[in-house]
């Protein structure tokens, strides 16, 4: 990783250590706040080592994106979770007779980058 890189990931990190210490609940209930900063925490050390070694460049930027991206998106609903997409699952075939397996794949294609690493640690 080169250093500009490592020094951006780094910073993420901590903005994200940071959020979860000045986090407050939509709904204000102290152990609500406490379950969800514990949440945030847990994440965060989860993706970041599970990270830790990837090497390729675009993987890297990919995963920087997907931190910013679930950054604002929680910070602007005052969720810390990530948020769900509205697929049917068998919505995205158009003609008749395409497999299952074709029909995962574009499920994978269209999922947002914020969730691209969410069912792989839940």
């Amino acid at each position: 990783m080169i250093p500009a890189t490592r020094k951006e990931v780094l910073g993420l990190y901590r903005k994200v250590l940071q959020i979860a210490k000045n986090w407050q609940s939509a709904s204000g209930q102290a152990e609500e706040t406490v379950r969800e900063k514990e949440y945030i925490r847990n994440e965060a050390r989860t993706l970041f080592r599970k990270n830790k070694n990837v090497t390729d460049p675009k993987l890297i930027k990919q995963c920087i994106e997907e931190c910013e991206a679930r950054i604002e998106i929680g910070l602007h609903y005052n969720i810390p979770y990530p948020r769900p997409i509205h697929l049917p699952p068998m919505g995205l075939a158009h003609k008749q007779g395409r497999t299952l397996r074709h029909q995962e794949k574009l499920r994978k294609i269209s999922k947002p980058i914020y969730l691209k690493s969410h069912d792989e640690v839940s």
